[in-house]
Protein backbone atom coordinates (compact mmCIF):
# COMPACT_ATOMS: atom_id res chain seq x y z
CA UNK A 1 0.00 0.00 0.00
CA UNK A 2 0.95 3.60 -0.46
CA UNK A 3 0.12 5.95 2.45
CA UNK A 4 -2.71 8.41 1.73
CA UNK A 5 -3.77 6.64 -1.49
CA UNK A 6 -7.19 5.00 -1.41
CA UNK A 7 -6.84 1.49 -2.85
CA UNK A 8 -8.94 0.22 -5.74
CA UNK A 9 -9.85 -3.33 -6.65
CA UNK A 10 -11.24 -3.82 -10.16
CA UNK A 11 -12.76 -7.06 -11.40
CA UNK A 12 -12.31 -7.72 -15.12
CA UNK A 13 -14.88 -10.26 -16.29
CA UNK A 14 -13.33 -10.41 -19.79
CA UNK A 15 -15.56 -12.30 -22.27
CA UNK A 16 -17.65 -13.88 -19.54
CA UNK A 17 -21.05 -13.12 -18.10
CA UNK A 18 -24.66 -13.43 -19.21
CA UNK A 19 -27.97 -12.56 -17.60
CA UNK A 20 -27.86 -15.60 -15.34
CA UNK A 21 -24.82 -14.10 -13.61
CA UNK A 22 -26.50 -10.84 -12.69
CA UNK A 23 -27.06 -12.27 -9.24
CA UNK A 24 -23.29 -12.02 -8.72
CA UNK A 25 -23.39 -8.31 -9.53
CA UNK A 26 -26.27 -7.86 -7.09
CA UNK A 27 -24.26 -9.64 -4.37
CA UNK A 28 -21.23 -7.46 -5.12
CA UNK A 29 -23.39 -4.35 -4.80
CA UNK A 30 -24.72 -5.57 -1.47
CA UNK A 31 -21.23 -6.46 -0.23
CA UNK A 32 -19.81 -3.03 -1.04
CA UNK A 33 -21.15 -1.59 2.19
CA UNK A 34 -20.43 1.85 3.60
CA UNK A 35 -17.61 0.67 5.87
CA UNK A 36 -15.81 -1.20 3.10
CA UNK A 37 -16.33 1.67 0.67
CA UNK A 38 -14.49 4.00 3.03
CA UNK A 39 -11.47 1.73 2.77
CA UNK A 40 -11.33 1.18 -0.99
CA UNK A 41 -13.02 1.74 -4.33
CA UNK A 42 -14.53 -1.49 -5.64
CA UNK A 43 -15.06 -1.70 -9.41
CA UNK A 44 -16.47 -4.41 -11.64
CA UNK A 45 -15.98 -4.41 -15.41
CA UNK A 46 -18.54 -6.73 -17.01
CA UNK A 47 -18.92 -7.29 -20.77
CA UNK A 48 -20.52 -4.43 -22.70
CA UNK A 49 -23.78 -6.39 -23.00
CA UNK A 50 -24.28 -6.14 -19.23
CA UNK A 51 -22.89 -2.66 -18.69
CA UNK A 52 -26.11 -0.69 -18.33
CA UNK A 53 -27.87 -3.25 -16.14
CA UNK A 54 -24.71 -3.42 -14.00
CA UNK A 55 -24.83 0.30 -13.33
CA UNK A 56 -28.52 -0.02 -12.45
CA UNK A 57 -27.75 -2.77 -9.95
CA UNK A 58 -24.89 -0.73 -8.48
CA UNK A 59 -26.87 2.49 -8.16
CA UNK A 60 -26.78 3.96 -4.65
CA UNK A 61 -24.28 1.33 -3.49
CA UNK A 62 -20.51 1.35 -3.00
CA UNK A 63 -19.91 -0.65 -6.17
CA UNK A 64 -18.53 1.21 -9.20
CA UNK A 65 -18.77 -0.03 -12.79
CA UNK A 66 -16.30 0.11 -15.65
CA UNK A 67 -15.89 -1.17 -19.19
CA UNK A 68 -13.16 -3.40 -20.62
CA UNK A 69 -12.24 -1.36 -23.69
CA UNK A 70 -13.34 1.55 -25.84
CA UNK A 71 -12.79 2.94 -29.33
CA UNK A 72 -10.68 6.07 -29.68
CA UNK A 73 -13.39 7.90 -31.65
CA UNK A 74 -16.60 9.26 -30.17
CA UNK A 75 -18.74 7.86 -33.01
CA UNK A 76 -18.53 6.78 -36.62
CA UNK A 77 -18.41 3.86 -39.02
CA UNK A 78 -16.78 1.37 -36.65
CA UNK A 79 -19.03 -1.67 -36.68
CA UNK A 80 -18.98 -3.61 -33.43
CA UNK A 81 -16.98 -1.02 -31.50
CA UNK A 82 -18.10 0.90 -28.41
CA UNK A 83 -17.06 4.50 -27.75
CA UNK A 84 -16.12 5.97 -24.40
CA UNK A 85 -19.14 8.26 -24.72
CA UNK A 86 -21.41 5.21 -25.03
CA UNK A 87 -19.81 3.74 -21.93
CA UNK A 88 -20.36 6.98 -20.01
CA UNK A 89 -23.95 7.04 -21.31
CA UNK A 90 -24.42 3.69 -19.54
CA UNK A 91 -23.35 5.51 -16.35
CA UNK A 92 -20.05 3.65 -15.99
CA UNK A 93 -17.10 5.51 -14.47
CA UNK A 94 -13.99 3.55 -15.50
CA UNK A 95 -12.57 1.89 -18.58
CA UNK A 96 -9.70 -0.57 -18.96
CA UNK A 97 -7.41 0.15 -21.91
CA UNK A 98 -4.30 -1.63 -23.14
CA UNK A 99 -4.89 -4.99 -21.51
CA UNK A 100 -2.33 -7.49 -22.79
CA UNK A 101 -5.10 -9.58 -24.32
CA UNK A 102 -6.14 -6.57 -26.40
CA UNK A 103 -2.54 -5.78 -27.27
CA UNK A 104 -1.99 -9.39 -28.40
CA UNK A 105 -5.34 -10.47 -29.87
CA UNK A 106 -6.05 -7.16 -31.62
CA UNK A 107 -2.49 -5.97 -32.24
CA UNK A 108 -3.04 -2.80 -30.23
CA UNK A 109 0.02 -0.58 -30.07
CA UNK A 110 1.06 1.81 -27.33
CA UNK A 111 -0.20 4.58 -29.58
CA UNK A 112 -3.63 2.92 -29.80
CA UNK A 113 -3.74 2.61 -26.02
CA UNK A 114 -2.75 6.25 -25.65
CA UNK A 115 -5.60 7.35 -27.93
CA UNK A 116 -8.09 5.23 -26.03
CA UNK A 117 -6.97 6.71 -22.71
CA UNK A 118 -7.54 10.18 -24.14
CA UNK A 119 -10.99 9.05 -25.28
CA UNK A 120 -11.75 7.97 -21.72
CA UNK A 121 -10.84 11.39 -20.41
CA UNK A 122 -12.90 13.07 -23.14
CA UNK A 123 -15.97 11.16 -21.94
CA UNK A 124 -15.26 11.79 -18.26
CA UNK A 125 -14.11 8.23 -17.52
CA UNK A 126 -11.09 7.20 -15.48
CA UNK A 127 -8.67 5.21 -17.65
CA UNK A 128 -7.12 2.05 -16.20
CA UNK A 129 -4.02 1.71 -18.40
CA UNK A 130 -2.46 -1.76 -18.43
CA UNK A 131 1.21 -2.49 -18.95
CA UNK A 132 3.21 -5.70 -18.61
CA UNK A 133 6.11 -7.75 -19.90
CA UNK A 134 6.06 -11.23 -21.46
CA UNK A 135 7.77 -14.20 -19.87
CA UNK A 136 10.55 -14.06 -22.47
CA UNK A 137 11.18 -10.39 -21.69
CA UNK A 138 11.12 -11.13 -17.96
CA UNK A 139 13.56 -14.01 -18.30
CA UNK A 140 15.87 -11.83 -20.41
CA UNK A 141 15.99 -9.17 -17.70
CA UNK A 142 14.14 -6.67 -19.90
CA UNK A 143 11.10 -6.08 -17.70
CA UNK A 144 12.00 -2.56 -16.56
CA UNK A 145 12.96 -1.41 -20.06
CA UNK A 146 9.73 -2.81 -21.52
CA UNK A 147 7.57 -1.29 -18.80
CA UNK A 148 9.26 2.09 -19.04
CA UNK A 149 8.68 2.18 -22.79
CA UNK A 150 5.03 1.16 -22.42
CA UNK A 151 4.49 3.72 -19.67
CA UNK A 152 6.00 6.54 -21.70
CA UNK A 153 4.14 5.68 -24.91
CA UNK A 154 0.78 4.54 -23.52
CA UNK A 155 0.15 7.27 -20.94
CA UNK A 156 -0.84 10.58 -22.58
CA UNK A 157 0.30 14.02 -21.55
CA UNK A 158 -2.16 15.40 -19.06
CA UNK A 159 -2.40 12.21 -17.01
CA UNK A 160 -3.23 12.84 -13.36
CA UNK A 161 -4.08 10.74 -10.34
CA UNK A 162 -7.71 11.71 -10.93
CA UNK A 163 -8.09 10.57 -14.55
CA UNK A 164 -5.62 7.67 -14.73
CA UNK A 165 -4.78 4.43 -12.94
CA UNK A 166 -1.87 2.19 -13.92
CA UNK A 167 -2.27 -1.59 -13.77
CA UNK A 168 0.88 -3.69 -13.89
CA UNK A 169 0.13 -7.17 -15.15
CA UNK A 170 3.04 -9.43 -16.03
CA UNK A 171 1.68 -11.18 -19.11
CA UNK A 172 3.07 -14.52 -18.00
CA UNK A 173 1.08 -14.37 -14.75
CA UNK A 174 -2.36 -13.65 -16.24
CA UNK A 175 -4.61 -16.66 -15.79
CA UNK A 176 -1.67 -19.02 -15.31
CA UNK A 177 -1.65 -19.33 -11.54
CA UNK A 178 1.92 -18.01 -11.54
CA UNK A 179 2.81 -14.84 -9.67
CA UNK A 180 6.10 -12.99 -9.24
CA UNK A 181 7.57 -13.06 -5.78
CA UNK A 182 6.47 -10.29 -3.40
CA UNK A 183 10.02 -8.93 -3.60
CA UNK A 184 9.84 -8.76 -7.41
CA UNK A 185 6.45 -7.05 -7.32
CA UNK A 186 7.69 -4.51 -4.78
CA UNK A 187 10.76 -3.76 -6.90
CA UNK A 188 8.72 -3.31 -10.09
CA UNK A 189 6.12 -1.11 -8.41
CA UNK A 190 8.86 1.04 -6.85
CA UNK A 191 10.39 1.38 -10.31
CA UNK A 192 7.04 2.38 -11.81
CA UNK A 193 6.42 4.89 -9.02
CA UNK A 194 9.76 6.52 -9.68
CA UNK A 195 9.02 6.67 -13.41
CA UNK A 196 5.65 8.31 -12.75
CA UNK A 197 7.07 10.84 -10.29
CA UNK A 198 9.88 11.74 -12.66
CA UNK A 199 7.40 12.42 -15.44
CA UNK A 200 4.34 13.74 -13.58
CA UNK A 201 5.76 15.03 -10.27
CA UNK A 202 2.97 15.31 -7.65
CA UNK A 203 0.29 13.40 -9.56
CA UNK A 204 2.79 10.58 -10.06
CA UNK A 205 3.18 10.27 -6.29
CA UNK A 206 -0.60 9.92 -5.88
CA UNK A 207 -1.48 7.80 -8.93
CA UNK A 208 -2.82 4.37 -8.07
CA UNK A 209 -0.66 1.42 -9.13
CA UNK A 210 -2.60 -1.83 -9.31
CA UNK A 211 -1.13 -5.31 -9.49
CA UNK A 212 -2.78 -7.92 -11.70
CA UNK A 213 -1.97 -11.49 -12.58
CA UNK A 214 -3.60 -14.48 -10.84
CA UNK A 215 -4.80 -12.44 -7.86
CA UNK A 216 -7.18 -14.57 -5.77
CA UNK A 217 -8.47 -14.76 -2.20
CA UNK A 218 -5.65 -17.05 -1.12
CA UNK A 219 -2.86 -14.61 -2.04
CA UNK A 220 -4.62 -11.25 -1.82
CA UNK A 221 -3.51 -10.37 1.71
CA UNK A 222 0.14 -10.90 0.81
CA UNK A 223 0.00 -9.08 -2.54
CA UNK A 224 -2.12 -6.09 -1.54
CA UNK A 225 0.05 -5.12 1.41
CA UNK A 226 3.19 -4.72 -0.72
CA UNK A 227 4.64 -1.22 -0.86
CA UNK A 228 3.31 0.83 -3.80
CA UNK A 229 0.62 -1.75 -4.58
CA UNK A 230 -2.56 0.32 -4.39
CA UNK A 231 -5.03 -2.40 -5.27
CA UNK A 232 -5.56 -5.11 -7.83
CA UNK A 233 -6.90 -5.83 -11.28
CA UNK A 234 -8.57 -9.20 -10.80
CA UNK A 235 -9.51 -11.60 -13.59
CA UNK A 236 -11.11 -15.00 -13.01
CA UNK A 237 -11.58 -14.49 -9.28
CA UNK A 238 -13.87 -11.53 -9.97
CA UNK A 239 -16.60 -13.65 -11.58
CA UNK A 240 -17.90 -14.78 -8.21
CA UNK A 241 -19.02 -12.19 -5.69
CA UNK A 242 -17.70 -14.26 -2.79
CA UNK A 243 -14.18 -14.29 -4.25
CA UNK A 244 -14.04 -10.62 -5.25
CA UNK A 245 -15.45 -9.50 -1.91
CA UNK A 246 -12.96 -11.74 -0.11
CA UNK A 247 -10.14 -9.94 -1.92
CA UNK A 248 -11.61 -6.55 -1.03
CA UNK A 249 -12.03 -7.58 2.62
CA UNK A 250 -8.25 -7.44 2.97
CA UNK A 251 -8.62 -3.67 3.32
CA UNK A 252 -11.44 -3.65 5.87
CA UNK A 253 -9.16 -3.87 8.90
CA UNK A 254 -6.31 -1.74 7.56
Amino acid sequence: MTPDIKPLVAGNWKMNGQRDQLDQLALMSKGADAELSQKLDMVVCPPATLLYVATALAEDTGLHVGAQDCHANASGAHTGDVSAEMIADCLAEYCIVGHSERRTDHNESDSDVRSKAQACWRAGLTAIICIGETEAQYDAGQAEAVLSAQLQASVPEGATDQNTIIAYEPVWAIGTGKTPSPEDIEAIHAFLRNELVERLQGPGERMRLLYGGSVKPSNAAELLMINNVDGALVGGASLKAEDLLSICEVYRKV
